[in-house]
């Protein structure tokens, strides 16, 4: 009996020294009054802190600018002007005898500048009215090359002309003539030029208007208006979108002060193209014409004349040898439509005319005595404006 008392007290004593090492190694394996003991939490896998995001690149147009300056040039033209060196008498025939006495005057050369885009190779497209009545031009590449170059012909009623490079001149960057369709209000666009003579500038802005027209510039005004810097010497250059293609050339400011007010107008690149086409095949561009002079129909004249509404345009003039004199127009007639087209004011009625090819016959719809007439026109070729 004691060796079993023994027996069961060794036992008793090792059992309690097993629970109790592994109590303190492993409390986990230990239940206390049925439940699982608490156990410490897992540790939490460490993970690498990520790093924080990189800001995006500003944007910028530098790709586009590359694409499109080496095109742009840098035009000097020089001009020739007596300058008188004594007072000269109101007389216009006296003027004319006292300059043409020896010392009476002095020849002055006169030099301004603008900008200009290679559109062609050898071909250069700029405005009338930088080169025009110029004795000299001397056209500068980005690339630093210069050399006279030529005008092959102009346009005063777009304000653009076409230069031409000498053959022996080599290679030069062409531009990429983009499309002014697509353009809308808002879109971007950069201005590169050569404005104040200060080198190849760049400027950036928006498309702020379309169709700009009446503004006493051109006869045939369409203008893109644009927020961005365009200054004098700006004028030819190139107006680009932010692709880099050319949308249109750059050609005069509203300005009270010389600088720009953020109002400057470019020539649309699908005119400027139709125009430069021309005058490279012909040396001039023609355009049809009816012998007319146009007056917009204003809410008065309307309801002068019982119409509904202002469409149309009031012949106020006929020129009695002209195309629409031959074709039975008359003063005091209202033009509805040309062709079936119909007429809304005179800036869409001469620019309707001036596509119309020279010897074409059309169909004048007109307004007289309250009856619609039909009128077969023939169009002629509009005269050349005096340079």
């Amino acid at each position: 009996m004691r060796r079993l008392w023994l027996i069961f007290a060794q036992a008793v004593t090792v059992s309690l020294a097993i629970l109790f090492v592994v109590s303190v190694l492993r409390p986990d394996w230990v239940s206390l009054g049925g439940r699982a003991a608490p156990t410490a939490p897992a540790a939490e896998p460490q993970t690498a802190t990520p790093e924080p995001a990189k800001p995006a690149p500003p944007l910028s147009f530098a790709r586009a600018v590359a694409r499109a300056a080496p095109a742009v040039v840098n035009v000097y033209t020089a001009k020739h002007v007596d300058v008188p060196l004594i007072p000269m008498p109101s007389d216009p025939a006296l003027r004319d005898l006292l300059g043409q006495l020896p010392g009476a005057s002095r020849r002055h050369e006169s030099t301004s500048l603008g900008s200009g885009v290679i559109v062609r190779a050898g071909y250069v497209l700029t405005n009338y009215h930088v080169v025009e009545a110029a004795d000299a031009i001397e056209v500068a590449l980005a690339d630093g090359r210069e050399t006279a170059a030529q005008v092959v012909g102009a346009d005063p009623e777009t304000d653009l002309a076409v230069l031409k490079l000498p053959a022996q001149f080599g290679e030069t960057p062409v531009a990429t003539l983009g499309s002014d369709g697509g353009l809308k209000v808002g879109d971007i666009v950069l201005a590169i030029g050569n404005p104040f003579g200060v080198g190849q500038t760049t400027t950036q802005g928006i498309v702020s208007a379309l169709g700009r027209n009446r503004l006493g510039l051109n006869t045939y005004e369409n203008f893109i208006q644009t927020d961005a810097a365009i200054n004098p010497g700006n004028s030819g250059g190139a107006l680009i979108d932010a692709t880099g293609d050319v949308v249109g050339i750059n050609t005069a400011i509203y300005s009270q002060s010389g600088g720009s007010l953020g109002i400057g107008f470019a020539v649309p690149i699908d005119t400027a193209r139709a125009v430069m086409e021309e005058i490279i095949r012909s040396g001039q561009v023609k355009r049809g014409w009816l012998g007319v002079e146009p007056q917009d129909l204003t809410p008065e004249l309307a309801r002068a004349f019982r119409l509904s509404g202002n469409s149309g345009v009031i012949i106020a003039g006929v020129m009695r040898d002209g195309p629409a004199g031959r074709g039975g127009l008359r003063v005091g007639d209202i033009v509805r439509s040309i062709d079936g087209n119909e007429v809304q004011n005179t800036t869409s009625m001469l620019a309707m005319i001036a596509l119309l090819p020279p010897g074409q016959e059309v169909i004048v719809t007109v307004l007289r005595n309250g009856r619609l007439v039909n009128l077969k026109v023939k169009i002629g070729v509009r005269p050349l404006r005096s340079r």
